[in-house]
């Protein structure tokens, strides 16, 4: 599809929400909602995304955009059964399963997975199952249904974003400790990649995971990026 507007604003007169046009139109998300979003950071954000847009349009170029319309037409009109989803990582936590060896992957892990691990069992006053292999094992169900909670707390705006950063981590406890500003992205992103990081330096960097790996750090980036937006004023 073409580019079929000049020039991008945002309507801060709607009510609900700031809307982004272009030109005279209001973008719609695919559930033809009017985009209106929370901030003005985020609006001024997405409304950057469209008018550094080419003269094709390209969604890969606006991730905030796709994130927006997560938050709108997926999450917002049942954000329990989306929480829910995400409660799930609880069960097969990254973060829990260790490497039995060699020792130096095993102090890697311990020295990058065990403070995030720390904060929450402080935080949420809760125990978990250190896994070493692969074979899964409960959590206690006690730890399940507070780390549900705390998930399920947040908002449509903050869920939105979690929910990539939560997939491409496979850590429910990094994405909250993330959120509630217990950990940097650098480092969440670090812990998040050791496992990769350790066999490209025992075997080489393969130039295919690598061009999937900054992929995935882009949308990782992106994620966070609006997380931060959605809760600026």
């Amino acid at each position: 599809m073409k580019r079929f507007w000049t020039e991008v604003s945002v309507d801060s007169s709607i009510q609900g929400g700031r809307v982004v046009r272009l030109d005279a139109r209001p973008v719609r998300t695919p559930g033809r909602v009017p985009l209106a979003l929370p901030t003005d950071a985020l609006a001024q954000a997405v409304a950057e995304e469209w008018r550094s847009m080419g003269e094709t349009i390209d969604p890969r170029a606006t991730p905030l955009t796709g994130l927006a319309n997560a938050a709108i037409d997926r999450i917002a009109p049942n954000p329990a059964a989306f929480a829910a989803t995400l409660a799930r990582y609880a069960e097969t936590d990254l973060l829990c399963y260790r490497a039995e060896t060699p020792e130096p992957l095993v102090e890697r892990q311990a020295a990058l997975w065990d403070p995030p691990l720390a904060w929450a069992r402080g935080r949420y006053d809760v125990g978990f199952e250190i896994v070493a292999g692969i074979m899964h094992r409960p959590q206690p169900p006690a730890t399940v249904a507070r780390l549900g909670e705390a998930i399920a707390a947040r908002s449509a705006w903050e869920l939105a974003p979690l929910s990539p950063i939560v997939t491409l981590t496979g850590s429910l406890i990094l994405a909250l400790a993330l959120v509630e500003g217990a950990i940097d992205p650098d480092t969440a992103w670090r812990a998040s990649e050791l496992d990769f990081d350790w066999q490209a330096e025992l075997w080489g960097a393969d130039p295919l995971a690598e061009g999937a790996r900054l992929q995935r750090r882009a949308e990782f980036d992106a994620a966070v990026r609006f997380l931060g937006l959605a809760r600026t004023a």
